[in-house]
């Protein structure tokens, strides 16, 4: 059954978004391996979540359609996916080269259903961005997406194949601009890399910088030729909390949307920034990372949320629900209803969750200066590039098979 999508007055904007979510039962089945950080059964704690607090309902709830071989492929290298389809766990030790010069192996290992994963991670994204496209709703939403560490011709990062960068690129055949914007800890270097000679899309990227994987994203990377200012990076130290990460992101992003006046906003919420994560260090809450969601929803510009990393998984599901209802604009209560994976949440049961006290080492004047010099960036640029248009390219494959709707 399909539902309208439309969601609740928010805010001092007040106006309805229509939200279109995208969300596979099967998702929560792939298994990357023992003791392996990554864990897609998060995805499936979050759609309980969403379904308890009775948000689906408010949303337009849609099973993504696989991305085929041809739509990885307007990004990804042919002998890269054709090695993708075929790899599984029997045949790997033949395949000892192939793993190494695809960097498949151990931070990204092959498992059961691994080319399955990418075209179900792959086709929420293109297919959030197609709805977006045609106008049908607001904000599209997935969760499962948000892979932004996957190059052209390697995986890396636990991403094997770079959903955003696939729906950025159908965003581009409608929208003359389209921003990119990172809340993950991690840089995200694939989508930077995917863009860093072009215009048409800025990227910006919040995230720790300091011996920190992927070692990229220093605030002196602004992007090459015609890209020149289009890609922005901001380096953070341990322990950022709400106050000192939105006295960044609000007055950047701020200039940001006016400057480059995108046509559509992509939004790579990973949750590894959350306090607490088992590999992140920074200290934010789930309303302080909300707030991003919050800010960029405030635009009235088109708007795909993804999700990306996160391994403390209780609170991945906690936050990507909340933000959820934060695209709708529905207020949640904290006390968590009664659902399938409610142990998972004790001794709290709550929704939010207090941030520690460990230390902030981002200094009121480090923030100070890496506003400053950003602001300058921006400053650099006049005005909106404009695109000459030519006839749109079709729209990707996945559009002529449709779109099944989920009983929610």
């Amino acid at each position: 059954m399909e539902s309208g999508g439309n969601s609740l007055p928010s805010g001092s904007d007040g106006v309805k978004r229509k939200v279109s979510y995208f969300y596979d039962p099967e998702v929560g089945n792939y298994y990357y391996g023992q003791g392996h950080p990554m864990k897609p059964h998060r995805i499936r704690m979050t759609h309980a979540l969403l379904a308890h607090y009775g948000l689906l309902q408010h949303m337009q709830v849609l099973k993504p359609t696989a991305a085929k071989d041809r739509d990885l492929c307007k990004f990804h290298a042919d002998d890269y996916v054709a090695f993708l389809r075929g790899i599984t766990p029997e045949t790997q030790q033949d395949q000892l080269r192939q793993l190494k010069r695809f960097n498949v192996g151990e931070d990204c290992p092959v498992f059961d259903g691994l080319y399955s994963f990418c075209q179900t991670y792959a086709g929420g994204s293109v297919g959030g961005a197609l709805k977006l496209n045609h106008g049908v709703c607001d904000i599209a939403i997935n969760w499962a997406g948000g892979l932004h560490h996957a190059k052209k011709c390697e995986a890396s990062g636990f991403c094997y194949v770079n959903d955003i960068v696939l729906a950025i690129l159908e965003l581009l055949k409608i929208h003359e601009r389209v921003l990119y914007v990172d809340i993950d800890i991690h840089h995200g270097d694939g989508v930077e890399e995917a863009f860093y000679t072009t215009d048409r899309v800025m990227t910006v990227s919040f995230h720790k910088f300091g011996d920190y994987f992927p070692g990229t994203g220093d605030i002196r990377d602004t992007g090459y030729g015609k890209g020149k200012y289009y890609s922005l990076n901001v380096p953070l130290d341990d322990g950022i909390d709400d106050e000192s990460y939105q006295s960044l992101f609000k007055p950047i992003m701020g200039k940001v949307m006016e400057i480059f006046r995108p046509g559509a906003v992509v939004l790579q919420c990973g949750a590894d920034s959350l306090s607490g994560d088992r590999l992140g260090c920074f200290n934010l809450s789930i309303k302080g990372h909300a707030e991003c969601v919050r800010y960029m929803r405030s635009f009235n510009v088109p708007l795909l949320l993804l999700g990306g990393g996160g391994y403390t998984i209780r609170n991945v599901a906690r936050c990507w629900c909340y933000e959820t209802s934060v695209a709708l604009g529905i207020e949640l209560d904290d006390k968590m209803p009664q659902h399938e994976y409610y142990e998972y949440f004790g001794p709290v049961y709550a929704l939010h969750v207090a941030p520690s006290n460990m230390e902030n080492k981002n200094s009121r004047n480090l923030l100070d200066e890496i506003r400053a010099k950003l602001l300058d960036n921006l400053s650099r640029l006049q005005h909106a590039p404009s695109v000459p248009f030519q006839e749109r390219p079709p729209d990707a494959e996945l559009q002529e098979v449709g779109f099944v709707s989920i009983e929610k």
